[in-house]
């Protein structure tokens, strides 16, 4: 099956233009962007009409502030909605779509700490990590209409390509990113709050209490395909430098956020 997939993500290599991730890496994305988009505003509609939206000022106002201090430096439209949901979740969808969960608001101490979860998710966006899985899913499946699929959520083919946006949980169907779009996320996401005025060191903090919150449930690293919190801690701290350094950049510059 790997032999099956790795030719395959060969071959369509050679079809199309392999593309290059914000941090170097190599990619396999043929899918339109307008598909992709299109079905990050299905799925996006589809949860503010599911779930409960938060009329809590407070989280509006902070999720929002912090969002569009971030996304000021990439331009667009985005639109942020603050989910009544005692789960420490967020996502971003294509489309420029960012969902948070009240229970991560509850669980962080500061506007730093949200600021890393809002990057890391604007990360996999940026990074075009959902049009990769469903290039690969397409790469190697038959019979798939992604994106009709995405509209039918509560059907089983739906869940898949509602899975394959990286919210796959919020259906009762578990695909979550793979290790190496974690990863690239949390540096993108990093360098994102760094650039905007937040403090990158609390990217750690945040892991730290993540991992305390999962009080020893979460999966060892090498049956999960998340990495596990101390290898996100020392990715962090490795790329720290590079971080602390736009930071200080955007301080000197008066990039200041005040949104907490």
């Amino acid at each position: 099956m790997l032999k099956k997939i790795s030719l395959g993500f060969s071959f369509a290599c050679l079809l199309t233009a392999c593309i290059t991730s914000p941090t170097g890496r190599s990619q396999l994305v043929f899918m339109p962007d307008a598909q992709i988009n299109q079905m990050g505003l299905q799925a996006f509609d589809a949860l503010k009409k599911e779930k409960s939206v938060s009329t809590n000022a407070k989280y509006n106002q902070v999720a929002n502030c912090i969002a569009e201090t971030i996304v000021q430096q990439l331009g667009g439209n985005w639109e942020v909605v603050v989910f009544e949901d005692e789960s420490p979740n967020a996502f971003a969808l294509p489309g420029n779509k960012i969902g948070i969960h009240s229970g991560m608001l509850k669980l962080i101490n500061n506007q730093d700490q949200l600021a890393a979860v809002i990057g890391h998710e604007i990360g996999h966006v940026l990074a075009k990590h959902s049009n990769e899985r469903a290039s690969q899913e397409m790469a190697v499946s038959q019979g798939v209409n992604i994106v009709q699929a995405v509209t039918a959520p509560q059907t089983a083919v739906g869940q898949t390509a509602v899975g394959l946006l990286g919210i796959g949980a919020q259906y009762g169907i578990l695909m979550p990113y793979s290790r190496v779009h974690e990863s690239e996320a949390d540096i993108i996401g990093v360098d994102l709050m760094a650039k905007a005025g937040f403090d990158p060191r609390q990217s750690i903090s945040l892991w730290q209490i993540m991992d305390q919150a999962a009080k020893g449930q979460q999966p060892i690293e090498f049956l999960s395909t998340h990495p596990s919190h101390a290898t996100r801690i020392q990715d962090l701290e490795r790329h720290m430098p590079q971080a602390m350094q736009f930071f200080q950049q955007a301080q000197s510059m008066g990039k200041q956020p005040r949104c907490s």
